[in-house]
């Protein structure tokens, strides 16, 4: 539903607009002109153009008209009929019960639902596992256009307290609050300047060790992103009291994290560089009064996960000396302080691990979809607990001494569900069943394997109308992300339905830069290889062409962040191979996008223009300074949020206004600027239907049928 002040806040009409703005001639479409301004920076000896940085500055009077009417020529143009019937039916789509992942603590059960279109989902408590449930949080209550969303609950084993955050439009910024679980009240603790937290209680219930970032204005500008450090909160106190736990200060980008053991004796400190969870381990004994902590595992070459303690050994999740992943354990009760393997590298990737009823439940992907498999404690395999589907495991929950786990699955025509194990009965149950509202068995997905244009083997899942035929035109959406370790595996999305009902194709690609087949996969798409990402999905466009299921003409990209950079750099390299783009808050300017935000936090995995062979590889791709004049670029949606404080929104105006000003064909450039949301995470239901009605609206009026 729009938001109350209309379509994403814009109330000025498309002719206020025109008055108060020229508007500049291209691709028979009159766009708001962007000013070039003259600004040539020199890189190593290059010498670069940044015509559009002014749009770096969202609060600009010039960039904030300018945003206005683009946004008012974009509604122009996606409103109408064709969009409200989209927009029907994917209200239609949305609105079913769903249920989040169980947390058991003491007999008691924590897990969120939804009705189907409330803005965001409600945090209940059930007594036992079929007695009766209370709603314990409803952030639908805390702001009247649901803006304010419930990002992270950390609960006392003995289920008596809950420390929970929250973030406001979109923001990663998160405060923190403490609730009675038993009444439903807050305490008076309210923690403020954390983001990325973790939050790890004590087992006496007396307080958390929490991560905290500086207070604005006591760092130069931006840094408030930067100089993370853990803190301690004893309950009750203000927060000015609360002592400092551990930092790290030989960098500023270095992230923290913090676990407490079950009996409460050791710390587990992780500090992790990048965004892809390499990390090293300290330790700190909290029995021993003055102790440090002590360096447990060092460097920031390899992953390492914590999973859980038993008995006063440690279990790790890490790829030091296994590019798929192995399990280690280190016996820190009896003093021990080297890892000794308990679950060797397999075949497969590991993708999760948890310690629950004594034994180890891991999620392996087996060509970018999961499996199940219980261990014993000494790596013995048990058994392989049988999934409903070829799908995505979405998390697992249970303690080392619990008689069930919980596990979430979904694929793309199985709405995400939870599911309990019982290790007596040896079966898996719903905890509770989900049915979305499109009709799963209509529908078939395959995987199919294409070579890249280096030979190297890649997977996609093909996903369509069962005995759809292939006419070589057929309308077929290609998705991609090919960075950070993240998997591209099978699940569900409501919207997308909208796409498959109308007899498009949705093919998803497993890029290299993802995790799907461990380490050595993701580092072929990282730094000076990331080259090899675009290539990967080219070579599925071309793979799709070849095999008779589309054309160019009908052929849309789609990607989003990381993915938003690879269809950036996919449209500027190979124009003529797509019919459509929809690019959303995408870094899309290489060369600066580690000046804002947490950009510096990605180094690792892009590079950095200050390096000069970095810059070079940088350079050679980056999707705003590879844009060139006159070319037929392909019809272009790009999406960012004015309150994204993940990827600055000014990466995704700068690339706008660059293909409008040079585009040479006839297909409309356009872009959607939100307001109110942020990256994606936490955003209302309403503006997520509101969305996805102008991506497909867009995009069926591109390369669809209507």
């Amino acid at each position: 539903m729009p938001c109350p002040s209309r379509r994403a806040g814009i109330t000025l009409s498309l002719g206020l607009i025109v008055s108060v703005l020229a508007f500049a001639e291209a691709g028979g479409l009159r766009y708001p002109e962007a000013r070039k301004a003259a600004i040539v920076d020199d890189y190593h000896g290059t010498k670069v153009a940044d015509p559009y940085r002014w749009l770096e500055k969202a609060d600009d009077p010039e960039t904030q008209r300018w945003a206005e009417a683009e946004n008012a020529l974009t509604h122009s143009l996606l409103e109408g009929p064709p969009r409200e019937a989209i927009k029907k039916r994917l209200q239609e789509l949305y609105d079913y019960p769903r249920v989040g992942l169980p947390e058991a603590l003491n007999g008691r059960y924590f897990y969120t639902r939804n009705s189907g279109l409330q803005n965001q989902s409600v945090l209940f408590v059930r007594e036992g596992i079929a007695g009766p449930e209370r709603v314990l949080l409803d952030p639908n209550t805390l702001s009247p256009d649901g803006t304010v969303a419930l990002t992270m609950t950390s609960v006392t084993r003995d289920g008596s307290l809950m420390a929970y955050t929250l973030s406001r439009s979109g923001s990663d910024r998160q405060e923190i609050f403490v609730r009675e679980v038993a009444t439903a009240r807050d305490r008076p603790d309210h923690l403020l300047w954390a983001k990325f937290t973790s939050l790890a209680w004590t087992p006496n219930n007396d307080g958390f060790y929490y991560t905290r970032h500086p207070v604005p204005g006591t760092v130069p500008a931006g840094d408030e992103n930067y100089y993370a450090k853990l803190y301690y909160h004893r309950l009750g106190e203000p927060q000015e009291k609360d002592a400092l736990a551990f930092e790290r200060t030989e960098a500023k980008d270095i992230g923290l994290g913090a676990d407490v053991t079950r009996d409460g004796r050791f710390l587990i400190l992780t500090s992790y560089r990048g965004s892809s969870g390499n990390s090293e381990i300290h330790i700190l004994d909290r029995r021993v009064a003055g102790s440090k902590p002590f360096l447990l595992f060092s460097g920031f070459e390899h992953r390492r996960i914590y999973i859980a303690a038993l008995e006063g050994r440690l279990y790790f999740r890490t790829d030091e000396g296994a590019p798929l992943g192995r399990v280690v354990s280190v016996d820190l009760g009896k003093g021990e302080r080297e890892a000794r393997e308990v679950l060797p590298e397999g075949a497969d990737s590991l993708s999760e691990v948890a310690l629950v009823n004594r034994r180890l439940a891991v999620v392996r992907l087996h060509n970018a979809s999961h499996r199940v498999l219980l261990h014993s404690l000494d790596g013995k395999l048990e058994r392989e607990i049988e999934l409903p589907d070829l799908g995505s495991v979405g998390g697992l929950s249970g303690e080392p001494e619990d008689h069930e786990l919980f596990l979430g699955f979904g694929s793309y025509t199985h709405p995400g569900t939870p599911y309990r194990y019982d290790f007596a009965r040896e079966r898996l149950t719903e905890f509770e069943p989900v049915r979305g509202k499109a009709d799963g068995g209509a529908y078939q997905t395959s995987q199919v394997f294409f070579p890249s244009k280096d030979g190297t083997r890649v997977s996609m899942f093909l996903v369509h109308k069962k005995g759809l035929a292939k006419d070589g035109h057929r309308p077929t959406l290609l998705y991609g992300y090919g960075g950070f370790n993240i998997s591209e595996t099978p699940v569900y999305s409501p919207s997308r339905f909208v796409w498959l009902e109308r007899g498009g194709v949705l093919a998803v690609a497993n890029l290299r830069g993802g995790g799907e087949y461990g380490e050595a996969w993701h580092q072929a798409g990282m730094q000076e290889r990331k080259q090899n990402v675009f290539d990967d999905f080219i070579a599925a466009a071309e793979w799709l062409i070849a095999n008779g299921y589309t054309r160019p003409s009908s052929l849309a990209i789609q990607g989003g962040s990381n993915g938003g950079l690879l269809v950036g750099a996919a449209m500027v390299q190979r124009p003529e191979l797509f019919g459509a783009v929809v690019c959303q808050v995408p870094v899309a300017d290489m060369l600066r996008y580690h000046l804002f935000t947490v950009g510096r936090f990605w180094i690792p995995e892009y590079g950095s223009s200050e390096d000069p062979q970095q810059f070079a590889f940088l350079y050679r791709y980056s999707p705003y300074h590879n844009v060139k004049e006159g070319v037929a670029y392909p019809a272009t949606l790009v999406t960012t949020a004015d309150t994204d404080d993940r990827v600055a929104p000014g990466l995704a105006k700068k690339f706008a206004a660059r293909l409008q000003s040079a585009a040479g064909g006839q297909r409309p450039i356009l872009i959607r600027i939100e307001t109110k949301a942020g990256h994606g995470g936490g955003k209302p239901v309403s503006k997520q239907i509101d969305e996805q009605a102008d991506v497909y609206r867009f995009l069926l009026w591109q390369v669809g049928e209507s």
